[in-house]
Parts: structure tokens; C-alpha cells; sequence
């Protein structure tokens, strides 16, 4: 079955944080199929998010893109997610 979400629940709700804090909005969640290497990482237990890398589409594909626009907002996030867990925001 699926991998239980119990793990990744802090960090799912501190991203959502902030997100809104920094004036992004709310984030957009989903469950997809595939694979990453963040599989192995929610396997043995580690808070783990997937899908926070550039946005755009057409993966693996000749018509594979990023936005460029959303480049700054997505490095917003992550700067503003990863300075919070380095504070113990976790």
C-alpha cells in the first residue's frame, strides 16, 4: 500500500507556513505515481516532500520546460523552508 504520510505531516504544514508567510500563497497539494529518491528517504521514517524542484512540465520529454517566472517564488520557498528547519522549526 501506500507509504503513510504520519512522518512528513510537520514539515507538510511548515512548508504550507511558509509559503503563506512569504506571500506565495497556498501551496497545492497532490499524490502521484513514480519514482524519486525521496522514496527511500520516507521508507525508513525521514520527513520527506517531494516535488519542490522547479515548476514546468513535459518531464523527460523533448517538450520538457521550467517557468521561468516561477523560479524566484519556488527558491523563496525553499530558502524560506530550509532556514526554518536549520532554526529547529521542525
Amino acid at each position: 500500500g501506500p507509504l503513510e504520510s504520519v512522518s512528513s505531516e510537520k514539515l507538510y504544514f511548515l512548508a504550507h507556513q511558509v509559503s503563506s508567510e512569504s506571500g506565495l500563497g497556498m501551496l497545492r497539494d497532490c499524490a502521484v505515481g513514480g519514482a524519486s529518491d525521496g522514496n527511500f528517504t520516507a521508507a525508513v521514517g525521514t520527513p520527506t516532500l517531494d516535488g519542490l524542484g522547479a515548476v514546468g512540465g513535459g518531464a523527460h520529454a523533448a517538450t520538457e520546460h521550467v517557468e521561468i517566472d516561477q523560479m524566484i517564488p519556488r527558491a523563496t520557498l525553499l530558502a524560506g523552508l530550509v532556514t526554518r528547519i536549520l532554526e529547529g522549526g521542525l
